[in-house]
């Protein structure tokens, strides 16, 4: 039951990848746009975030609380050496939320309207980045285990373990890829007049995406990350990035002959490939510390938990996917019978 709980581990984060990595692209998508394009795609987005983004972050609630339930060793470790950051990505995750809502039904339209234009574009790039800071913390090998904090002062152990170059750069890479994956999703939901700008936000996407990874890369390995040397020797992990480089030809081939399906498809592959690239690189040990490598495996929950909570999933799996599937053709995220 084990790979059970797994498999919903990798889906969900995979899914929070996709769909609220889409969700926040877009605000940055509107956010590196001049006036007149921010407005176009302000209504863009309204018209195609309005009635799902509520639903994108089920998923990374799942994630924790697989964490919290199954791993609990791992849950401990993470919330207490990066409880800043994933405390500010929660204030930045509500902040998008309640600025969305209120720049498009607040009953009085007036200078108002600024500041939640201005807290929905900062939050949606500051949460993803932090995000990614926080991926990056945990495979940095800064992060120090809890019976080895009396050692350390306060800025080594809660600011130094996500506040670094390391993790600032996955933070830019990871933003990237957000942006990368909403400029190519709105090309589909944009009139024939307003396609060339996602088209053109996607191409800058896409350099970006890859100027941030090779950085990155080069980054990790000269400064001797275990990780990054890992990802490099493992060779899953490279098939699955070249696979992602390969992708771009049908991709960009799809999107200048309007094939929105089939780049949306291609879109998100190429961005499930990268993050599965990152996720078997060093699996199972996936939290890098000061003191060493940590097994995700290592302080699993008893498997009556495993079982219960294994058997729970597919259960809500069953019940979850299909209504989320219903609720995304209802609002034509996915158009089935497009050719």
């Amino acid at each position: 039951m084990i790979y059970v709980v797994l498999f919903f581990l990798a889906f969900s984060l995979f899914l929070y990848v996709l769909l609220g990595g889409a969700d926040f692209g877009a605000g940055i998508v509107e956010l590196f746009s001049s006036k007149e394009n921010q407005q176009i795609t302000k209504k863009t987005i309204y018209r195609v975030m309005g009635p799902i983004w509520e639903a994108n972050h089920i998923w990374i609630i799942i994630v924790m609380v697989i964490l919290w339930v199954a791993f609990p060793v791992y849950f401990n470790i993470i919330m207490i050496s990066l409880h800043i950051p994933l405390t500010l990505i929660l204030i930045g995750i509500t902040l998008r939320g309640v600025s969305f809502i209120f720049r498009h039904y607040d009953a009085v339209v007036d200078e108002s309207q600024k500041i939640y234009n201005g807290l929905f574009r900062f939050s949606s790039v500051f949460t993803p980045l932090l995000l990614g800071m926080t991926f990056g913390g945990v495979i940095s090998g800064s992060i120090i285990l809890p019976e080895h904090l009396s050692q350390y002062n306060f800025g080594e152990v809660y600011i130094a373990s996500w506040f670094n170059v390391f993790s600032l750069l996955t933070g830019i890479f990871f933003s990237a890829l957000c942006a990368f994956l909403s400029a190519t999703l709105l090309i589909g939901e944009a009139d024939e007049a307003h396609e060339k700008i996602y088209r053109r936000k996607s191409a800058i996407a896409t350099i970006v995406v890859v100027l941030s990874g090779s950085i990155l890369i080069i980054y990790g390995y000269v400064n001797d990350f275990v990780f990054i040397k890992d990802f490099i020797q493992n060779p899953y992990s490279i098939s699955l990035i070249g696979a992602s480089a390969l992708v771009l030809i049908p991709l960009w081939i799809h999107i200048r002959k309007g094939h929105k399906i089939l780049s949306r498809f291609y879109a998100g592959l190429q961005v499930v490939m990268i993050i599965a690239a990152a996720m078997i690189a060093h699996f199972p040990y996936v939290l890098i510390t000061k003191q060493g490598e940590l097994s995700l495996l290592e302080g699993v929950a008893p498997d009556s938990v495993i079982r219960v909570l294994g058997i729970s999933l597919i259960v809500g799996g069953l019940v979850i996917l299909p209504g989320l599937f219903h609720l995304l053709k209802s609002f034509k995220m996915i158009k089935v019978l497009e050719p």
